[in-house]
């Protein structure tokens, strides 16, 4: 079983990695159901935070404890806190978690700790907004990768704004080859324009049809 680390921290935005966790853990629409992915909650420390919706997580193991393979993946959510010294630690980690074939995924609060680490300088990326990078992270000198999209893939990092919770999980799908490119293209469809025939699409393109 592959695994999942989502990165945890006081503010996290409970709706930006919904649509990614509940099909990857479920497994109800990849092409493999039976590779559905072992969710871990990590953190800087075993403390509890609190998410912007007011629920209590608690990690279920430090980030020194991430053991990534190939096909493992870590999704950095948006969160108030990013720019906050204490989360030096998991960002000064992507560039090796990359290196060993690990999908990263950071989306909105997290492109800023990757933006002000340095991280986005010299490839293709997102964020909310451009201005935002400039206007929060200092040590942001990427301003010529940026681009105004959902998200954008470059290697195995995706970044997204944290308008796009949809998009995100499109992206990372994509990336992992978990679906059917039908299965996507229809999941995909019923998410963004919520039209019947998309269900209908999905559910036949699904390998037990």
């Amino acid at each position: 079983m592959p695994t999942l680390y989502l990165y945890i921290l006081d503010t996290l935005s409970d709706w930006e990695t919904g649509h990614a966790l509940d099909e990857l853990h479920s497994g109800r629409y990849l092409k493999d159901p039976s590779l559905k992915y072992d969710v871990v909650l990590c953190g800087k420390s075993l403390d509890t935070i609190t998410t912007m919706g007011g629920l209590k997580l608690t990690p279920g193991i430090t980030i020194e404890n991430i053991r990534a393979k190939k096909g493992d993946l870590l999704i950095l959510p948006g969160a108030d806190t990013w720019l906050d010294p204490a989360h030096a630690s998991i960002i000064n980690m992507v560039d090796t978690l990359l290196e060993q074939e690990m999908v990263v995924a950071a989306i909105c609060g997290a492109t800023l700790g990757l933006a002000n680490a340095g991280l986005l300088d010299n490839r293709p990326h997102t964020s909310n907004d451009l201005e935002v990078l400039k206007m929060f992270c200092p040590g942001y000198k990427g301003e010529q990768f940026y681009r105004t999209e959902p998200t954008v893939t470059d290697g195995n990092l995706i970044t997204a704004s944290g308008l796009a919770p949809v998009e995100f999980a499109c992206s990372i799908f994509r990336k992992l080859d978990v679906m059917n490119p039908a299965t996507l293209d229809a999941w995909y469809g019923l998410f963004t324009l919520r039209k019947q025939e998309f269900f209908y699409a999905l559910m036949a393109s699904l390998p037990s049809q």
